[in-house]
């Protein structure tokens, strides 16, 4: 009975666990989000937009990381691929065909910040996983950043 009691008990530990990993990582997106938009206040957009691109800079942790993006779309720094500097994310569509960057800019322009759902594979792979990122505007700036984790 002891050990039925210990194994359910564990259960339910696990399944909270798991349940607190989503919020966790959507907490952490907010928080590099929000450091990134105050380097921004604080250093300028040019040492922001330099500590976005640095794949060792502050705004890469783990899985997660900063990237910038222009109210018209195009992206400005990304840690992971200097290719698509400066490149348009207008007509870019994830694999259900959804133009998630007029997502982003949507929430930039009105609210603000905010989150969108879309479907992205993390750097360096195939497959594409639903991803969901916090997006905030830069005050001042024609620039929004986000942060998007991997929903599992």
């Amino acid at each position: 009975m002891k050990r039925i009691a210990i194994g359910g008990m564990t259960v339910i530990l696990a399944l909270w666990w798991v349940g607190l990993a989503p919020a966790d990582m959507a907490l952490e997106c907010q928080t590099l989000v929000e450091s990134c938009v105050a380097m921004f206040k604080e250093k300028g957009k040019t040492a922001a937009l330099n500590a976005v691109d640095d794949r060792n800079g502050p705004f890469v942790k783990g899985d997660l990381y900063v990237f910038a993006i222009g109210m018209d779309n195009v992206i400005l720094a990304h840690p992971h691929d200097k290719s698509i500097k400066r490149m348009s994310m207008s007509n870019v569509k994830d694999v259900n065909g959804k133009r998630f960057s007029e997502n982003f800019r949507e929430v930039a322009t009105s609210p603000g910040s905010g989150w969108v759902d879309y479907t992205w594979a993390k750097p360096g792979e195939q497959e594409a996983l639903p991803k969901r990122s916090y997006i905030m505007r830069v005050p001042g700036e024609d620039v929004y950043i986000g942060v998007g984790y991997y929903v599992k």
